[in-house]
């Protein structure tokens, strides 16, 4: 069963949102007398069922090929990304080690992704562009010191990320790998939000990252380290988490660093990310200009 789908989109020049429907999109900003300014705010309103309520029953705005997918959520207060989240991935490191007990994190910023269908940016500093599938969660309700036991309850929805990292660059330095995640346009996000409904929705999605066809990624979240749970809990213990933010869940092993020789993309790869219940997120490459 298709889930609902709610995007962010450019359509004559103006940023709209809309419920994607077969063949299009309906432009909910418009139709609905601005009410909300995008997503981001609906989701502070816990409006996202009304919005799929009310689209449900509206015509197209806008055919396919008449409008642009952008990320989903405008302007989040935070993106935070999760590191080494998949027991394969945390293996790849080859020091030893068991799973650390908390997670790594950092920070992406929003002009570091473009939406579904754009091509990604190889800049010109480096050739080393690489691809990470990513379950992404959006906030929909504030909180500090969140317990696991209501940590779900503070889900909006769901998204897919292309968590695209310029390898090099994040070895660029001994504590951080700020440089190589937030190269302009080197990531993606979308191609939409899908409602939060139910634990059941995210308990085990099988998550597949694929280049030019050839499955590179291929995990379940049943299988992640620290749990949807865990890291709402651990993340809102250091700061307020706000209708809104965006938190991509970790990546599984298969991406192209890990290749003999390594598989860095190039322009004329199609990467797409895959997840039950979410969509296909895809994404070609093109070069820094």
């Amino acid at each position: 069963m298709t889930q609902p789908q709610l995007c962010t989109f450019l359509a004559d020049g103006e940023v709209r949102y809309g419920l994607v429907r077969p063949g299009g999109v309906v432009d909910l900003g418009s139709r609905l007398g601005k009410r909300w300014s995008g997503l981001r705010e609906a989701i502070a309103d816990a409006a996202l069922n009304r919005l799929v309520d009310a689209g449900s029953a509206l015509p197209l705005d806008f055919s396919e090929g008449e409008f642009r997918f952008l990320p989903p959520i405008e302007a989040p207060e935070k993106i935070i990304c999760v590191g080494v989240n998949y027991p394969d991935r945390n293996e790849e490191y080859r020091d030893g080690q068991t799973a650390p007990g908390n997670p790594s994190l950092f920070v992406r910023f929003p002009g570091s992704f473009v939406g579904h269908e754009t091509p990604l940016t190889r800049p010109k500093a480096s050739p080393q562009l690489d691809y990470e599938g990513e379950i992404v969660f959006v906030i929909g309700k504030q909180g500090r010191h969140i317990s696991e036991s209501n940590a779900l309850g503070h889900i909006a929805a769901l998204s897919l990320a292309n968590e695209g990292t310029i390898r090099d660059w994040a070895r660029h330095a001994k504590f951080n790998v700020t440089q190589g995640k937030n190269f302009d346009g080197t990531g993606s996000i979308g191609p939409w939000i899908v409602p939060y409904t139910s634990e059941s929705q995210l308990a085990d999605i099988r998550l597949t990252t694929r280049v030019n066809g050839e499955i590179r990624q291929d995990d379940r979240t049943s299988r992640m380290i620290f749990s949807f749970r865990r890291l709402i809990n651990y993340i809102s213990t250091f700061t307020t988490l706000v209708p809104g933010d965006v938190i991509l869940s970790g990546t599984p092993t298969g991406a192209g660093a890990r290749f003999d020789p390594p598989r860095w993309l190039v322009p004329g790869d199609i990467i797409e990310i895959d997840a039950d219940g979410i969509g296909v997120l895809r994404n070609g490459v093109t070069d820094e200009t």
